[in-house]
C-alpha cells in the first residue's frame, strides 16, 4: 500500500485535508516539501515492509527503495536550500521533543498551563495585598482620625 505522490490527496488522517490550503510563498512551499517528504518517508517503510515479507528465493525482482532514498535526499537537499532563506527561528525544546519522540504541543500545553497557574497566583497576591491595605487604612483612620482625610478608604482596586 502507498500513498500516493500528489499533495492534493491526502490519507484520512491528514491535518491538511480539513484545513485550509497551504499558505502562498516561502512557508507554504516549505509546508508543501515537508508533507512530499513525510509521503515519500511513508513509501519507503512500506516498500522496506513489503520487501522483507516476500520471499527472498524470487530473481529479477528490482528494488525500489534505491529510487525512494534519492527522492528523500532530493526533499532534504531542498529543505536544506530554504532554510537558508527562511527567517523563522524554531525553540530549541521543540527540537529536542522532536528527537525525543514527544509531541512539540506538550511543551506550548505545558508553557501555557504554567503561565495561567503563575497569574493565578499573582492575581491571588494582588487581592491579598489590596485587602491588607483596605484593612490597614481603615485601622490608621480610626486609630489616628487626625489622618483619616489622607488615607484612601475607597473600594480596592
Amino acid at each position: 500500500m502507498s500513498i500516493p505522490n500528489s499533495v492534493a490527496s491526502h490519507a484520512p488522517d491528514s491535518p491538511r485535508s480539513s484545513q485550509s490550503p497551504a499558505p502562498v510563498g516561502v512557508q507554504g512551499d516549505l509546508e508543501l516539501e515537508l508533507l512530499g517528504l513525510a509521503n515519500t518517508l511513508y513509501n519507503l517503510g512500506t516498500t522496506v515492509i513489503n520487501d522483507s515479507t516476500k520471499e527472498r528465493e524470487k530473481s529479477g525482482v528490482g528494488k525500489q527503495a534505491g529510487l525512494q532514498i534519492n527522492e528523500i535526499i532530493h526533499h532534504l537537499s531542498t529543505i536544506d536550500d530554504m532554510s537558508q532563506t527562511t527567517p523563522s527561528m524554531i525553540p530549541f525544546q521543540v527540537l529536542a521533543d522532536i528527537d525525543g519522540a514527544r509531541n512539540p504541543m506538550h511543551l506550548t500545553r505545558e508553557r501555557l498551563e504554567r503561565a495561567a497557574a503563575e497569574n493565578q497566583f499573582m492575581n491571588g497576591k494582588i487581592a491579598a495585598i489590596n485587602s491588607y491595605r483596605k484593612l490597614l487604612n481603615e485601622a490608621l483612620a480610626q486609630n489616628f482620625p487626625q489622618t483619616a482625610e489622607y488615607i484612601d478608604l475607597g473600594p480596592s482596586t
